[in-house]
């Protein structure tokens, strides 16, 4: 592929660590966040310690303070932002672009409210004229594997082929590999819904629990995260490839993972409040199992491993007593495909 000019907006972990691939690859790579220390920080010094300690970037890598600065002349916008703020971002972006780009996507959530996918948010917010198309990147990825080169394969995207096949070009190399996929439905709340399950299953460990527990709410947690999916409009074939079973394993079993490490702690008995704090980064998995709970309850979908997490999260529900009672549910067979509660 020929070079290609990126613009990455968001400079946390994963936009980092995206920047470094893209420019393995020889394309021109911008970053735009706003945090003017940090910005300064990658021109200066070619790091993002808070995020990527170890990692020092190309120097041909660009941060930028201005929005509109970091999007003119690219061909591409790659959106790296979290869920909670990137109905702002697309909208920060739409009033300043004056140019037609494909847009990606690389976060993973339900938007609170609305209960959308990121694409859709992307769509109601970025008009026709300046979208050439929406390609969704997710799959099992920590940045800091990423950042050392380490062996990486995920998911693009898109109803439209030709700009996932584009993306596909954009990306791979020998450590890096990209498969297209035309259920956008699925793999995005496949993205969203296992950092719901990686709660439950660092809370598992947390409270001193082995590896059968582990592969339980693994498999069980995939059996509901299909369901939820299926329901709206998903092809269930999406969750047993790379952005479904396979992000679902490394999130749910990963001490990279931040929403294991949230469920560890709450675990061990520390307050939800706390952790925030401490940990300084989004959670995901905690918005999105309100957003979760509340559309298994609005499309009559069994999720009773996410309802458990919910509880704990929102009503203080005692961890050992929610699992208790997930242990203690009518027995039924394990292949029952019936959504209704």
């Amino acid at each position: 592929m020929e070079k290609q000019k990126v613009a990455i907006l968001g400079a946390g972990s994963w936009g980092t660590a995206l920047a470094q691939v893209l420019d393995d690859n020889g394309h021109v790579v911008r970053i735009w966040g706003n945090v003017p220390e940090q910005i300064d920080e990658i021109n200066d010094k070619h790091t993002n310690y808070n995020y990527l300690p170890d990692l020092v970037l190309s120097k041909n890598i660009r941060a930028y303070h201005d929005l509109a600065k970091a999007v003119s002349g690219v061909d591409v916008v790659l959106f790296v932002v979290p869920t909670r703020v990137m109905r702002i971002v697309a909208k920060q972006y739409a009033k300043v672009v004056k140019e037609k780009h494909l847009l990606i996507h690389a976060s993973k959530g339900l938007e609170q409210g609305t209960h959308k996918c990121i694409s859709q948010v992307l769509a109601d917010e970025v008009p026709d004229l300046y979208r050439q198309a929406v390609v969704v990147l997710s799959g099992p990825s920590h940045a800091e594997e990423v950042a050392v080169r380490d062996i990486t394969t995920i998911t693009a995207a898109s109803v439209d082929e030709k700009a996932a096949f584009y993306v596909c070009d954009l990306f791979t190399n020998d450590y890096f590999r990209i498969y297209t996929n035309h259920d956008v439905m699925g793999v995005e709340t496949a993205g969203a819904l296992k950092n719901i399950i990686a709660l439950g299953a660092g809370a598992l460990h947390g409270l001193g629990y082995g590896d059968n527990a582990k592969a339980a709410i693994i498999t069980r947690g995939l059996a509901e995260i299909t369901r939820l999916g299926v329901a709206m409009g998903a092809e269930p074939l999406t969750y047993m490839g790379l952005s479904g079973v396979g992000d679902l394993i490394v999130t749910a079993t990963s001490i990279h993972s931040r929403n294991w490490h949230a469920g560890d702690s709450l675990g061990r008995g520390q307050k939800l409040a706390d952790i925030e704090k401490k940990m300084e980064m989004v959670i995901e998995g905690v918005s999105t199992a309100k957003a979760a709970y509340e559309l298994s309850r609005e499309l009559k979908v069994e999720m009773p491993i996410t309802e458990a997490i919910y509880d704990v999260l929102y009503n203080h529900a005692d961890v050992r007593e929610v699992i208790k009672k997930i242990m203690l549910r009518d027995v039924r067979p394990e292949n029952e495909y019936k959504n209704c509660m």
